[in-house]
């Protein structure tokens, strides 16, 4: 019997098509700068986010590292949601690797910051405090998309102090379809942008870091100083330009079967059911002992969730329509 596994859209499997195409790819040294695979790759979406450069890395984590230390010097700080993905869940790297201060903020339920707040936190010209320099934003965050108008307000504030913004856009692609705006206007006001394919696009590795040709220059650099200097990585970049081909317009059924999922769940005793917006369905369950409880006896179906209060569960390419009423209907039997 094949696995549910609705932990992540991270373990969704490279398809027949996908691997052809990476079994085809025209590689070449991409340190020399000659394989004409990523060359390719970096150009088309580069313009896709409307930025000068892009840089193919390994993942997202990879690519948000890479971003922080190439807007950042060390005694510098980022401003960051302590909820966002590049402080809570990328092992404190711009810290540990690049002297980088982060100074959190609470997340509202939107998934924004508030703005009073986060001018608040923009330190003065003072020896004693780290120098403002970044601020880091997430969309989307816990599944949800941005607020029209959120990150064009953080824009015009990080102009009057001078401030650089970066977005984590591992999952840009799932804004992009649930708002039906462009990569290019998700990403007009901020200066970096940092897309991960191996989440709801399905490749088995690769993210991409946009922004001016300067500043992707700074953080090549720091991807080979942090040993990502990559060699016939083409067959990569052969996935990637696959999933933009094949894989972005179909997130709509990903979105789909999230909602279907949230619906089926509801009135189900023991959790509520968050609102959806786009892959994610979050179910508040009463106790950590019942959600252990849950993961057992779904685990027993050949269902994969978590074990945890707030349980994320995340539909992706893996995940069919016939899926989701077999993970409804055991549900009900737990």
């Amino acid at each position: 019997m094949n696995w549910i596994d609705l932990r992540s859209d991270t373990v969704t499997q490279p398809t027949e098509a996908m691997r052809e195409a990476m079994a085809r790819a025209k590689t070449g040294d991409d340190v020399y700068g000659e394989d004409p695979s990523v060359n390719a790759l970096e150009e088309r979406v580069a313009a896709l986010t409307g930025k000068a450069a892009a840089l193919l890395c390994t993942s997202g984590t990879q690519s948000n590292l890479l971003g922080l230390l190439s807007h950042c010097q060390r005694g510098e700080e980022y401003l960051v949601g302590e909820e966002y993905h590049t402080y809570r869940y990328e092992a404190g790297g711009a810290a540990v690797l690049g002297g980088i201060v982060p100074q959190t903020l609470t997340v509202q339920s939107d998934g924004t910051l508030d703005r009073d707040a986060l001018k608040s936190k923009i330190k003065v010209d003072d020896p004693h405090f780290p120098m403002t320099r970044l601020i880091a934003l997430e969309n989307t965050h816990t599944g949800k998309v941005m607020p029209n108008g959120f990150i064009q307000s953080v824009r015009s504030l990080a102009d009057i102090h001078g401030l650089s913004v970066h977005l984590d856009g591992a999952r840009l692609w799932n804004a992009h379809i649930a708002s039906q705006s462009s990569i290019s206007d998700l990403c007009q006001d901020v200066d970096s942008v940092s897309l991960c394919f191996s989440k709801g696009l399905g490749t088995p590795i690769g993210s991409v870091l946009t922004g001016s040709e300067a500043f992707i220059k700074r953080a090549r650099r720091w991807r080979k100083m942090l040993g990502g200097g990559m060699r016939q990585a083409g067959v990569i970049a052969a996935s990637l330009d696959y999933a933009l081909d094949h894989h972005v317009e179909r997130l709509v059924e990903d979105h789909r079967n999230a909602r279907m999922l949230a619906e089926g769940l509801k009135g189900i005793s023991g959790f509520t059911v968050e609102p959806v917006q786009t892959n994610m369905v979050y179910l508040e369950v009463e106790s950590m002992e019942r959600a252990k409880e849950i993961q057992e006896k779904l685990w027993a179906q050949h269902i994969k969730v978590p074990a945890s209060k707030r349980m994320r569960l995340v539909t992706h390419l893996d995940i069919q329509e016939q899926d989701i009423q077999m993970v409804i209907d055991a549900f009900r039997s737990v």
